[in-house]
């Protein structure tokens, strides 16, 4: 393991958002695993309390992992004794005032701040106004660190601390099921077998929660022009579908209603296939051929989603924006297209591409699992974790707590 750490107590400040707690729990038991003594702490309301939650706080406990409420004295006192306190994400800022009050300048001197967003409505002072005071900030990629740099000074007038960048890595977990042709096979059939979709059909995926951010509407726009090309250039390949998976079934947003309404007026239901969210997505990967991740505007801090299609040697087709652009060589282990409208007819033609290069899909794929093997494994991001979390610990013990 190359997480090297003295035995600490550490405290962590989760704001819970889909995908969001998975990273920072993971982080909990890579810590738990050197002897860190750990605490969970969650502005979560008991009434807001979803499955996925709850399953997550249950596979701390189990690990060790102390799950405490943020609203409680005991988080307070957890929060001054605590030798570092990680806030996971930006909102995570509301935390501090609302839970630890006029303690706050007692801790900000040893707050590690993760930040994973880059949308623009999270800039705001409410949120973010600590940053300046905190140890270090922690973010996915470069090009989300430089972004956080320019607007919180341009738009906030405030400086960001120390920032630190640190790629993210796959579980182990998720790599044994990856390198398992058995348990590929088995998930590949049965994944297949429920959406209706033959071995020999070819799969194109998105999997993100369901979001205009996220560019399911223009993806299937896209999709469903490349079905156009191909039957207008009389090309020969296997029959093509679609899966969207991170829908929400029970919330029926207005933004899913549309994308379901395009698909019906476009006549393709047999071909676009709706799933609701999951944090098991290995089963998906398994059984898709095409990872497509479309986020829009900045596109995404990181994307792990793009390194965990890689794993299961899938080429991707993603927007050239945001972490993307760190993970995915273009044309080497997938294709770039750009974000917007734009993107449309170019993504439609990358389609195309990977539907009538057998190989050139397959070698992308190859590519792309080298890479991973290379820079994006829990080893490789537990060992940059570790010497963020070191010098912030230095840094901590250096500065006199008020």
């Amino acid at each position: 393991m190359a997480l090297v750490l003295p035995s600490i107590k550490l405290l962590f400040a989760c704001f819970h958002e889909f995908g969001g707690p998975l990273l920072l729990m993971e982080l909990a038991f890579l810590l738990r695993g050197v002897g860190a003594k750990v605490f969970w702490v969650t502005i979560q309301k008991p009434s807001e309390t979803d499955e996925v939650i709850y399953n997550l706080e249950q596979k701390m406990l189990v690990r060790g992992v102390q799950v405490l409420s943020a609203k409680g004295q005991e988080a307070i006192d957890t929060a001054l004794k605590a030798d570092m306190v990680v806030l996971n994400t930006a909102v995570a800022g509301k935390w501090l005032d609302a839970a630890l009050k006029e303690n706050v300048p007692r801790v900000l001197s040893k707050v590690l701040w993760w930040i994973h967003e880059m949308r623009g409505h999270y800039f705001k002072l409410d949120y973010v106004k600590h940053l300046p005071l905190v140890a270090g900030a922690m973010i996915d990629s470069h090009v989300t660190a430089e972004y956080w740099k320019n607007r919180t000074q341009e738009r906030l007038r405030i400086k960001m601390p120390e920032t630190y960048v640190v790629h993210l890595g796959n579980s182990k977990e998720l790599m044994e099921v990856a390198e398992d042709g058995v348990a590929k096979r088995v998930l590949r059939e049965h994944i297949r077998e429920s959406l209706g979709v033959r071995d020999e059909d070819l799969l194109f995926a998105i999997i993100n929660s369901v979001s205009r951010g996220k560019g399911q509407d223009l993806f299937l726009r896209s999709f469903y022009e490349s079905l156009e090309l191909i039957q207008v250039k009389k090309l020969k390949v296997p029959s093509m579908h679609a899966v969207i998976v991170g829908s929400d079934m029970t919330a029926q947003t207005k933004f899913e209603a549309e994308l379901r309404n395009y698909v019906m007026q476009k006549k393709i239901q047999d071909r676009v296939h709706f799933v609701n969210k999951t944090v098991t997505i290995a089963p998906y990967l398994a059984a898709v051929d095409v990872l497509v991740q479309n986020s829009q505007a900045r596109g995404e801090c990181f994307g792990r989603i793009t390194i965990e299609a890689m794993a299961f040697q899938l080429p991707v087709l993603g927007t050239a924006a945001g972490g993307t652009t760190e993970i995915v060589v273009n044309a080497t282990t997938g294709l770039l297209h750009p974000v917007g409208k734009d993107g449309i007819t170019p993504l439609a033609k990358n389609i195309v591409k990977l539907a009538t290069h057998v190989e050139r899909r397959l070698t992308m794929g190859k590519r792309g699992y080298e890479r991973v093997k290379e820079m994006f494994l829990e080893h490789h991001m537990a060992h940059r974790i570790a010497a963020v979390l070191k010098e912030v610990l230095q840094k901590s013990k250096g500065h006199p707590h008020p």
